[in-house]
């Protein structure tokens, strides 16, 4: 029998009250494209750091094997010499260097300790045509979308020659054309013997692409499964440890009066002054609705939220009637104080300080009515975050957790319960589920069908169409701007709403 290229063997790793991994094990074979799932805080990601190193020998237990032979990695450059390259969820890119430096970054050509600009920018050149890239190695990548940055994440993965390729989620900011780019990419890395681990979310890819699918649960190997004869159901199952029936709740809303209304809201871009994102939108949203906000990329659907909220950076115009009455929202606290929430799209960037405790982070918004102005009343504040970890289920040992050693989910949840303790009447949610598994999902779908029922006026944005037609009481669609089409829940098919999406009209 062929020996395995990579065998990962009873690995365990353990943090301050957690063990993240307990006896995980996997192979991979030369060829391979094998498939790494299960829920946020499975052990996943972790997994992966014990192998590229950032985590190194001795601080875990259990053996790595490639090819055959035993190894300890004191580092990340112990990993990538053994053959190993790993694209992480979170990008790595210096968006200040251009493209072809940061695939180079700290491997560039010199002679001296002087670098030979031509021979960099001709060999990042070459790498990328043979990837298929048209994107020019002399731009700087932070002028490039999410999308292209993740490739060229790619790119300067695959410039090391990689015999081991690890990618964490690489789906998640590309469009689909870009997607199909990337397996045309894997599947050629496959016939030159590049074996690969990827690890998704989003299981039609998984079962698509992989020949073996390892699940992980609870920091430990549930089983590894051949992808012949294994359906979505059955892997979500073994993921969450239980059969899931319908993902979406049954909502049964009792809609209540006009909780927000907003009338000819206009946002220009900051920078260049003068571009209009938003387009003289107008919409309302009633008590124990919730309303959601579809569109692609670029229809303007965070930015009307972030206009709405008072966060907005560049020149904007329209009215806001909160309950009936006119509000001026120049602010987040103008906001706050109007009972208007607001979980954003990015949480790790906007919702978030990740080295503070869950405790600190679910205070924040709300310090003055629980704490006081003045001073902090730590019991007060535990006494504040107790019910709300419980009605999330919020895992983590306490209130005093870090809460970036929470997995995503927690983290999103983490976020809902900071807005919930301002007791809102709005509530904005924008993209609640990304970059969560289908258990959390499922969880926080319930926990806004609950606040819809409790009187909550909710507006979702999501790129994910089925969540917004599974969630929402009435649909909204923005395209370029403006708004092209508003659907009560039977008639928002997804036909009409993409039509709409689009700029084609009803």
């Amino acid at each position: 029998m062929t020996e395995p290229l990579l065998e990962m063997r009873n690995i365990v790793k353990e943090f301050p009250g957690v063990r993240a991994l307990d006896g995980v094990g996997i192979t991979l074979n030369a060829r391979e494209f094998h498939a790494l799932v299960g829920e946020n805080g499975a052990g996943k990601s972790t997994l992966m750091k014990v192998l590229s190193g950032v985590y190194p020998a001795g601080t875990f237990d259990g053996d790595i094997w490639i090819d055959g032979t035993k190894r300890h990695f004191r580092g990340i450059r112990d990993s990538e010499e053994a053959g190993v390259a790993i694209i992480f969820q979170e990008l790595s890119l210096v968006k200040e260097l251009t493209v072809a430096e940061n695939i180079f970054l700290g491997r560039e050509p010199s002679q001296f300790g002087i670098i030979n600009w031509a021979e960099l920018y001709h060999n990042a050149a070459a790498l990328l045509h043979e990837l298929g890239l048209d994107i020019d190695p002399r731009v700087k990548a932070g002028s490039l979308g999410i999308g292209r940055q993740q490739l060229v994440e790619i790119a300067k993965a695959l410039s090391q020659n990689a015999r081991i390729l690890v990618l964490d989620e690489p789906t998640a900011a590309l469009t689909e054309s870009e997607v199909e780019t990337l397996f045309s990419i894997l599947r050629g890395l496959q016939e030159r013997g590049v074996g690969m681990i990827y690890i998704s979310h989003k299981l039609d890819e998984v079962l698509r692409m992989s020949e073996r699918i390892t699940v992980l649960r609870d920091g430990k190997t549930v089983g590894t499964f051949d992808r012949e004869g294994l359906t979505r159901e059955r892997v979500i199952a073994e993921m969450v440890g239980r059969n899931v029936g319908e993902i979406f709740p049954t909502a049964e809303h009792e809609f209540g009066p006009v909780a927000l209304e907003v009338v000819g809201v206009s946002a220009y871009s900051a920078s260049p002054p003068f571009r209009k994102i938003v387009d003289d939108v107008s919409f309302r949203v009633r008590k124990g609705e919730v309303l959601g906000v579809a569109g692609l990329m670029g229809a303007g659907r965070t930015e009307l939220l972030t206009t709405i909220f008072g966060a907005w950076d560049g020149k904007h115009s329209g009215s806001i009637h909160v309950e009936g009455q006119p509000v001026k929202i120049k602010t987040p606290a103008d906001a706050i104080r109007n009972g208007i929430s607001f979980v954003t799209e990015d949480r790790k960037r906007f919702g978030l300080i990740l080295d503070q405790t869950i405790l600190n982070n679910m205070t924040l918004a709300a310090l003055d009515s629980i704490s006081g102005r003045f001073l902090t009343h730590p019991y007060k504040e535990l006494s504040a975050v107790g019910e709300p970890m419980r009605g999330l289920q919020i895992k983590a040992a306490s209130p005093m957790t870090i809460t970036g050693n929470l997995s995503g989910g927690n983290q999103q949840k983490v976020v809902l319960g900071k807005w919930l303790l301002t007791k809102p009447r709005i509530l904005f949610l924008d993209e609640p589920t990304r970059g969560v598994d289908v258990g959390a999902k499922q969880e926080i779908y319930a926990e806004i069908n609950k606040l819809a029922k409790q009187g909550l006026a909710i507006v979702l944005v999501s790129s994910e169409l089925p969540e917004v037609l599974g969630l929402s009481d009435r649909v909204i669609v923005l395209h370029e701007g403006r708004l092209t089409g508003e659907f009560v829940r039977e008639e928002a098919t997804p036909e009409k709403v993409m039509a709409a999406a689009t700029g084609q009209g009803v």
